[in-house]
Parts: structure tokens; sequence; C-alpha cells
């Protein structure tokens, strides 16, 4: 048995998502702020009794519903906002009777089990009767209402503020699987049935089906005095040790040498305190009748460990033997943060599972693991053997019990050993302007629907480059190593804003970047595509026009019915394989879609005509590759002797005619040490050169879709805890 998917409305950055779970792990990923950890608290907030919902768990647009409430022309039973939480279980037959309560109705054919859990209003009327009973309490006059201090409560939204567990409470219904759509949505007019109420134990139902356990991205690894929540790595030995070691009662050697240790401290003590223990005696104390006062040593066993023991480190002798009992032994805070956390990662997931065995009364048979990242202080290597050997930590599962992982994280070194189908991808959905909501994205149905070679050929170069996609705001394939040293200089001179967003450059070279386009739109990335107009020849036979053009020889861009070579450019635009017809298209045609999604998020980027000036000689010309666009961009500049290093200077072309000139920089180009050219002009110390304006064309396009407008109008959304991603 085991946890399928949940679906989560209303709550925090989650509008309206559905998360698939793998059976086994399951890598949630995406940038800052788009609402990873929202799918993990979610548990908390519905299984955890001691957790408290407060108003900032629902989402920003139901305030905006809270405070437009009026009883009067809306119904409180169903208009207040309410958060939902369905959780699908697959059930197999050992534990088929651990469901019944959820089945619904003896007909089931093993379909997924499912439970609704929805946080909503104990009493809808006596809610709204409470709010306006409480703001009767005050009656600010005209001049009163400009104070700055203004009473409590304002609206519903800050009544609730204060008296949100008063007012809701989780209410639990049972799902048919057969009134439901193919994403386990209810059909329209399906009432599920109402189990009950938290305060009428209903919520036991679930508890009894699975546990949940979260390990928290704030780990506190020192064994020094630390504050509020904070647990070093001893004591959480300790508490490893009372569950799950040999237990100390049936142990006599143990308990025989803590008992001699006991009385060697007593009689310590004895010596220690003598002289205090008399002076107290002149002030009167113990007299006649009061009991004598003496220190004693009482040791618990069971917090020995935590209290007296400390985590030491073992070193091997300078002669390379195995650790022996004279080994050198250094302190706990001498060990490093990475080993230290893979230490207190492992104890603390033991200690989960045997915490998870020894539930008092039925077991619940589903245990959920929450991990949130886990690469703290781990270098890459020690990631990738984490993410790869963490579920083989855990025992062998006994039958009809079963352990799933949820890792949270930002290492794209961890999903270097997964392949798509367990990760969920987080990202910020576009559609709403104002409001900041989520999406997720089950990368497993990618995985099925893509051709096999296309995705193959995908998670190899994921591999291969350690890519961090999956965290980006948005994405740049660029052609080569060229655009890819080049391109952040650009940014930082022409759009220093773009800095502040995380940017993603892949090279991808241009026969590879169509590839890119169904994982692109899959994620609803934006993305900038850079490439080259790549000109050749035009085939001479028309019959034979696929074959003469791929293999035909590069020419200028001037060239008469040229074509284009470029994969990419053939790919997104089939319909112009001239490159005067890639020329005279308008930029609002270079972005692309694909079929079925709501927006436009690839933006290509080629050569275009600029004017250039020789002379006495002026024309419109477009380079062939960036290195030729860049030449034609800055001719004075890149013709001066001092330039020579660079490799675009041309011998005496000063007695050049401008299209000469073309020709031989066309020439020299195709030769061209590009690499020393990228790193020669990142080492230049003259900056008035200008960037070719097909690339500055397309970062302004990037700069539009990623860098609000100034006027644009943003509800703030306050987060509930520091830190995480709301």
């Amino acid at each position: 048995m085991h946890i399928k998917s949940f679906r989560v409305q209303n709550f925090r950055r989650l509008k309206n998502v559905r998360v698939d779970l793998d059976k086994e792990t399951t890598i949630f990923v995406g940038a800052n702020n788009s609402g990873k950890t929202s799918a993990t608290h979610v548990f908390q907030r519905f299984l955890d009794p001691k957790v408290r919902f407060q108003i900032y768990d629902f989402t920003a647009d139901c305030w905006d519903k809270f405070n437009r409430f009026d009883p009067t022309t809306s119904s409180a039973e169903t208009d207040l906002p309410k958060i939902h939480f369905d959780l699908w279980f697959e059930v197999d037959d050992d534990n088929v009777h651990r469901v019944l309560d959820l089945l619904p109705g003896l007909d089931w054919n093993g379909e997924p089990v499912g439970v609704r859990m929805v946080y909503e209003p104990r009493n809808p009327s006596s809610l709204v009767a409470n709010y306006h009973g409480a703001r009767k309490e005050w009656n600010l006059s005209e001049e009163k209402s400009e104070a700055t201090y203004k009473p409590w409560p304002q609206n519903l939204t800050d009544y609730l503020r204060k008296r949100l567990t008063n007012e809701y409470e989780t209410n639990y219904y049972v799902l048919d699987a057969r009134q439901c759509d193919a994403d386990l949505v209810p059909n329209p007019g399906y009432e599920p049935f109402h189990l009950g109420s938290n305060s009428s134990g209903a919520g036991a139902i679930v508890s009894a089906l699975i546990k949940v356990d979260f390990l928290n991205a704030q780990r506190h690894l020192t064994d020094s005095e630390s504050h509020g929540r904070a647990e070093d790595l001893s004591r959480r030995l300790s508490k490893y040790y009372q569950r799950n070691l040999q237990k100390f009662e049936a142990d006599l050697g143990a308990l025989s040498a803590i008992a001699d240790s006991e009385s060697a401290l007593n009689e310590h003590f004895a010596q220690a305190f003598e002289s205090i223990l008399k002076s107290i005696e002149h002030l009167g104390y113990p007299g006649t009748t009061n009991p004598s006062l003496m220190v004693r040593a009482s040791f618990n066993v069971q917090n020995v460990l935590s209290t007296s023991a400390r985590v030491h480190y073992a070193l091997p002798s300078i002669h390379g033997t195995p650790f022996s009992e004279s080994s050198p032994i250094l302190p706990d805070q001498y060990n490093g943060l990475g080993f230290k956390n893979l230490i207190y990662m492992a104890i603390e997931i033991l200690d989960f599972h045997h915490a998870w065995e020894d539930v008092e009364g039925q077991r619940p048979p589903v245990h959920l693991i929450m991990i949130e990242e886990p690469e703290a202080h781990l270098h890459a290597q020690l990631q990738q053997v984490f993410i790869r050997k963490v579920f083989e930590l855990l025992p062998g599962a006994k039958p009809g019990f079963h352990t799933q992982l949820v890792v949270t994280t930002h290492s794209s070194h961890i999903l270097y050993e997964r392949s798509f189908q367990p990760i969920r991808y987080f990202c910020r959905d576009k559609v709403t302007d104002s409001l900041h909501y989520s999406d997720v994205k089950n990368l497993s149905v990618f995985y099925h629907k893509e051709e096999e070679a296309t995705r193959d050929f995908l998670q190899q170069y994921l591999k291969l480059t350690h890519c961090d996609l999956f965290f980006a705001d948005a994405a740049v394939l660029v052609e080569g190593n060229v655009e890819r040293l080049l391109l952040p200089l650009i940014i930082e001179r022409n759009f220093p804003d773009l800095q502040k967003c995380h940017l993603t450059i892949l090279e991808v070279g241009g026969a590879f970047a169509h590839k890119f386009q169904e994982l692109l739109d899959f994620l609803e990335i934006t993305t900038l595509v850079i490439t080259d107009l790549d000109s050749v020849k035009p085939p001479q036979d028309k019959n034979a026009e696929k074959e003469d053009s791929e293999r035909g020889k590069a020419c200028r861009t001037t060239e008469s019915a040229a074509v284009t070579s470029n994969e990419a450019l053939k790919h997104w635009f089939p319909k112009f394989p001239l490159i005067d017809e890639l020329l005279n298209l308008p930029d609002s045609e270079k972005v692309v879609k694909g079929d079925g999604y709501h927006d436009r998020n690839i933006r290509i980027a080629y050569q275009t005509r600029r004017p250039a000036r020789w002379g006495a000689d002026v024309s419109e010309l477009a380079g062939r590759t960036l290195e030729e666009a860049f030449a034609l961009e800055n001719l004075a500049w890149t013709q001066e002797q001092s330039r020579k290093t660079l490799g675009l200077s041309i011998p005496a072309s000063g007695g050049l005619t401008l299209q000469a000139l073309h020709e031989a920089i066309f020439t020299r180009v195709r030769n061209l040490d590009k690499t020393r050219f990228a790193l020669g002009l990142i080492a230049e110390q003259d900056n008035t050169w200008k960037a070719p304006k097909y690339i500055l064309d397309g970062l302004g396009w990037l700069c539009d879709q990623l860098l609000p407008s100034p006027a644009a109008s943003v509800m703030p959304v306050p987060s509930p805890e520091p830190g995480g991603d709301e």
C-alpha cells in the first residue's frame, strides 16, 4: 500500500495542484518560492494535531474573498474559503481490511482509495455572527477613523487572524474514484460521503493509515549549546539508543560499570563538598530535626549518552594502521559539517523508521519521510551517494508495510542520479499576473510521452552538464562556447537587472537546440535561444533539395537564394528556408510555443540586418555567425591594429571596399580560433564595442518576460514562517 497522489486547493502558493508520488523516492525541484515547501507543509497542517493552521495558509485571493463576503448576498456555507487536501492510496490485498472505512461501496474493485480533508468553518453562520459581534464592540466615529491605531477586527481576514482555530476545523470525506475524472478530480455535482470532523475522531481513520516524518533543512550540527529547536548529534544518538539498541536492563556488565562509577563519584563528591557542607552547619542547618545534606551522583542510564557522553572521531595512526584503543581521538566539532550532516540524516531516518515500527496499537501501513534539502554541507559526490543509497538505508519492509521518501532539493547533482520519472517540477504559474500561484509538472508523464531517442539525449545531456534547468527563472540556449563565455558580460553591460534573475545558460549548438523544445514546453520555462543563420548556397536540383541543402557550401548571407543549414531554424521555421525570408521575419514571429500551451515561451534570436559603414560605403548586412555579426557591428573598432589579437582584423583593410571587407571577414571567421576571440574580448580594456543587435533584442525580450513592470500591482503575500519555499 502506498500514496498514489495528493491534490491541494487554496493552500499558500498551491491554488489547485495535483502531485503524483513515486512508489519509492519522489524529488521535488523548482526555483525558490515555487511551492516545494508548501507541498510538504500541507501534510503537517492536516496530519499533525500539534501544528495549527494560520490565516496565512490560505492563498492570497482567499483573503479578498473573506473581506468581500456579504452574508446578505452570499452563502456562508458555500462561499467562505476552504482548504482542500485529497489523499489517494493504492491498496494491496494485505491492507484492504485497513481501509474498510474509506471504501466507497461493496462493489469496490481495486480502484485508488481516496480521503478528502477539508479545513472549513465549524459553523458558518455562527462564524459570521461572531465576527459582527466583535465589530459591534467598537464604533469608530468619523474623527477616530483617521487615527493611526485601528481596533481589531478591521475585516474578516483580520478577525480570523486571531480566531481561525476557534471558527475552523478539519472535516473528512470518502472519495470515490469512479465519480472522478482521469486526474482524480471529482465530477461536477458529486458529493463525497462525510466521515466526520477532527473533534468527532474521524482523523484517527487517516492516522491509522499513514505516519509522516520531516527531516528539516535547518539541522544544527554542533555539540555546543544551541537554542530553540536545535538538537545536536549526540542527542540524536541518545534518542536512537533509547528506542532501538539493546535494552540496558539486560546488560549486567553495563549496569555494574555504571554502579561502580556512581560509587566512586559519590566518594569524590563527599570530599569535594565536605567544607561547604560544614559551613552550612554554622547557619543552623540541618540541626536536630532536619535531614542531613549530601551530594550524590545519580546515573540515569537512559540519559547517560545525552548528558555525559559525546560523539568523538578516532583517527588512523600516522603509520596507517587500523583504528585501535590507542588511536588519536578528536571531539565532534573537529569533523566536517558535510560528514556530520550525512551521519545526522542517516540516524534520523533510521530513528523515524524504528519509531514507526514501535507505534503503539495498530501500526500505519504507510510511512512517508520528507527530507528537505539534503545537500546542505555535502559536496557533489556525497550528494549523489546519498540520493542513490538513501532508500537502501532502510531495513527490508515487512509484508503489508511500505515507506516512501519525498526529497526537496536545489541540487543539480542529486538530479544527476535520477531519470525524469521521479521528478516533480514546481513552477510559478504564468496565467495570473497579480497573484503568486504554483503549478506542478510530473516528469514521468513527459518520460513516457517523449520519443525514446530524444528522451535519452536530454537525460544524458542533463547528466553530463549537471544542468540547473529545473531551478532557473529562465533558460538561455546558446550556439557554442563563444556565446556561453560572452553572454554574462553582455548582460552585465547592457541588462544589469537581468543579473537579479536566476538564468541557466546551456551550450547546445544549432543542431540540438530544437531537441529541448518538448521539455521546455512541458516545463513552461521562459527560454531564449541564441543561434546562427548558418547560410549555405542553395541546391542546384530541386529534386535533391534536402540532400544538397544539408551538405551545401557556406556562403555569406547576401548570396542570392541562400538557405539555412541550421537545424534549429529549420525546426522552428520550416516554412522559411531562405535566408532572406528569415531576415525579413518580424520579431513578433520569432516567439514560438508548443501545441496546447497557453503562452508562447520560447524566443529565437539569430543575426539580423544591421547598417554597416566602411569609408564612403554604407549597406545593410547580416552576419552568418556571431563572430561575423560582431565584426560587422564594430567594423572600425575591430580593424584597429591594437585589436589584432582578436583575430578579426584584415591586413590592408583600409584599401578595401565594404563588400570586399565583408568577404574577407567571412573567410577569416571560418578559420578563427573562436575561444581565443571570446577570451580576448573579455580581457579587452576598451569597452566601447557593441554587442550584436540580435542578442540585445533577445535579451530585451527576456527582460520583459522576467522583470515586472514598475506599474504592475502585485498583492503582497507575507510568509508565515521565515525561510522555505512558500
